[in-house]
C-alpha cells in the first residue's frame, strides 16, 4: 500500500473532494484526520468511509481561526506521532457570472482572502511538525480558472492563481527540509454536484444565464471542452492525491498536477 503507516490531515474533509481523497488515503493504508467546520457533515462522512476502527478521526474546526488550526495540528502530531501528509481541500461559496462593473469589492475579495488565509494557516501549522521529522507532503487544490481568461470569475480566478503561486514558493522554501508541496488542478467534477457540493450554488448563476441547470451546463461543457470529452471523477482525484502523497512520487514538488481531462493543456 502506498501510504502504509502514514498520518494525514485533510482540511475540508467533509466535502465531496475531501472525502474522496480521504477514502483513497485509507485504501492505501493511511490514518486520516478530517477537519471541517460542521460536525454533523463530518460524522456522516466518517460513517460512510470504509476503514478499520481507529483509522478515521474527526474535528470540527474553523479553518480561518489561527489558534484553532495550530492547536489541532499540534494535537494530531502529539497523538499520532507525526503529520506525514496535509491536504487543504477547503472550498467556499463565491460569485461566478458577474462582470467587473457588477461585482462588489466584497464579492471579489472573499475567495482570495479565504484561500490565502486557509492556505497559510494550514500550511504553517502542519509543516512545522513535518520539519521536525525532515519529511512530509502538503497538497492543495486549484482549478483551470487560474489560467483560463473567462468572463465572470475575477475573484475566483485570482484565488486559484494565488493557490498555484503559493505552491511554487512554498515548495522552494520547504524543499531543503524534505517537504514536498503539490497542487492538484481538477476541472469541475459532476459527481460533486450530486453529493451536495457548494458548487451547485456557485454554478447556479452562470447556468441560469444560459438557461440550464448546473448539471446540464457541465454536461454540455464536457461534450466540447476537454480533450477527453469528459470531466474528471472523484475517484481519479482521490487516487492522484494518494499517489502524489506517496514515496512513489518522491521526486515531484512545486508541481501543478493537471487533472482537467484536457480542458486546459499545459504549455512547455
Amino acid at each position: 500500500m502506498l501510504l502504509q503507516n502514514k498520518n494525514a490531515i485533510i482540511y475540508g474533509g467533509s466535502g465531496a473532494i475531501g472525502s474522496a481523497i480521504a477514502q483513497a488515503f485509507l485504501r492505501e493504508g493511511a490514518t486520516v484526520y478530517l477537519a471541517a467546520r460542521h460536525l454533523p457533515k463530518l460524522e456522516a462522512v466518517a460513517a460512510g468511509l470504509q476503514a478499520e476502527k481507529g483509522r478515521v478521526h474527526i474535528a470540527a474546526l474553523d479553518l480561518t481561526e489561527e489558534d484553532a488550526v495550530e492547536k489541532h495540528a499540534a494535537a494530531v502530531a502529539a497523538e499520532a506521532g507525526s503529520i506525514d501528509i496535509a491536504c487543504n481541500a477547503t472550498g467556499t461559496f463565491h460569485i461566478q457570472g458577474k462582470l467587473l462593473h457588477e461585482l462588489t469589492l466584497e464579492e471579489f475579495e472573499h475567495p482570495i482572502q479565504f484561500g490565502a488565509r486557509t492556505l497559510f494557516l494550514t500550511a504553517r501549522a502542519t509543516t512545522r511538525h513535518m520539519k521536525q521529522k525532515g519529511r512530509g507532503v502538503y497538497l492543495n487544490l486549484s482549478t483551470p480558472g487560474s489560467r483560463l481568461p473567462m468572463e465572470g470569475i475575477l475573484g475566483f480566478g485570482a484565488a486559484c492563481a494565488l493557490v498555484e503561486g503559493f505552491t511554487r514558493h512554498l515548495a522552494g522554501e520547504l524543499g531543503p527540509s524534505g517537504i514536498r508541496v503539490i497542487c492538484l488542478r481538477p476541472d469541475a467534477i459532476p459527481e460533486a454536484l450530486e453529493k451536495g457540493s457548494h458548487a451547485n450554488e456557485v454554478f447556479k448563476g452562470a447556468a441560469e444565464q444560459a438557461g440550464l441547470t448546473p448539471a446540464v451546463m457541465l454536461a454540455e461543457h464536457a461534450k466540447t471542452g476537454p480533450l477527453l470529452r469528459r470531466l474528471p471523477s472523484l475517484l481519479e482525484v482521490g487516487n492522484t492525491a494518494a499517489f502524489m502523497a506517496s514515496d512513489q512520487a518522491g521526486a515531484i514538488t512545486g508541481a501543478i498536477v493537471n487533472l482537467t481531462c484536457g480542458s486546459l493543456v499545459d504549455q512547455a
